[in-house]
């Protein structure tokens, strides 16, 4: 049941210096996601719920692990052979090793990156995610991927629109549930950017050998929040409608350009980069 990218290693979360609305009785992503990823800041409703879902599908690990690494790859790709100098990346999640910024600087160190989320525990640990290259720069947005031309606003006085940037939505339209309204996400983004930017996805599915995740699913809509949703390939395409698909195209996250020699197991998380003609 993929989600947003977390596994920091820090503290478990302390009451006393979280914000008010932070809740330690319900399940939610951020922290749950921390816990497969072997991180530490997550409740104890958090590891409960993120058991039994692992129960229920066991290679929720696995996705985990494969949708962080391809996040790597695509920023690596975009920084240095595609020469992106700019990242909106929204649904970042908790702070944790390899974030975008020090993934591009270190290809480009005046690489911009803007990060976007509204989670609480996030926003918490903001400070963290500060950090940057003298070169380059890094700034924190709290706000809904549901709205697009609010983000944009608040990325312009780091980000320059009239240039190409990455807009990466990794493991975050999965959240929001209407189809329509995902896509009218992704157009707003898209539409804000010039040619040659470029649009980062992953996806969790029903496909690619996910069939059992439908359960899973199902339990955490009924336990956790957000709730999500999984996609086929052909809904996941809609997204990428009128760009140009970056080699292999679309395919389990874990495969899209892996390291040489390794063979990684297929996962049930699509993964794609595009490119704005």
């Amino acid at each position: 049941m993929p989600g947003r990218r977390q596994g920091a290693d820090v503290t478990t979360p302390r009451s006393n210096s979280l914000p008010a609305r932070v809740r330690s009785d319900v399940a939610h992503n951020a922290r749950v996601w921390n816990y497969w990823l072997g991180g530490k800041d997550h409740f104890p409703v958090d590891r409960a719920v993120g058991d039994q879902v692992t129960a229920m599908y066991p290679s929720i690990g696995e996705v985990a692990r494969a949708d962080r690494a391809f996040l790597g790859r695509a920023v690596r790709y975009l920084a240095g052979d595609a020469g992106i100098g700019q990242f909106l990346d929204i649904g970042t999640g908790l702070p944790t090793a390899d974030n975008t910024h020090e993934v591009a600087q270190h290809t480009a160190p005046d690489a911009r990156v803007v990060y976007v989320d509204n989670d609480p525990i996030v926003l918490a640990h903001a400070r963290s995610l500060l950090t940057s290259s003298p070169e380059g720069a890094t700034e924190y947005v709290d706000a809904d991927a549901r709205r697009p031309e609010l983000i944009l606003r608040a990325a312009q006085p780091t980000l320059d629109l009239r240039r190409p940037v990455a807009v990466m939505l990794l493991g975050i339209l999965n959240f929001v549930l209407d189809t329509d309204e995902a896509t009218r996400v992704v157009r707003v983004l898209m539409d804000a950017v010039p040619s040659g930017s470029y649009l980062v996805l992953t996806h969790p599915t029903l496909e690619l050998g996910g069939e059992g995740n439908e359960a899973a699913m199902r339990f955490w809509n009924e336990n956790a929040t957000p709730p999500i949703t999984a996609r086929t390939r052909f809904e996941f395409a809609s997204f990428l409608t009128g760009l140009d698909l970056v080699e292999p195209g679309i395919v389990s996250c874990a495969r899209w350009r892996p390291s040489p020699g390794t063979a990684e197991p297929e996962v049930a998380q699509f993964g794609a980069v595009a490119r704005k003609r």
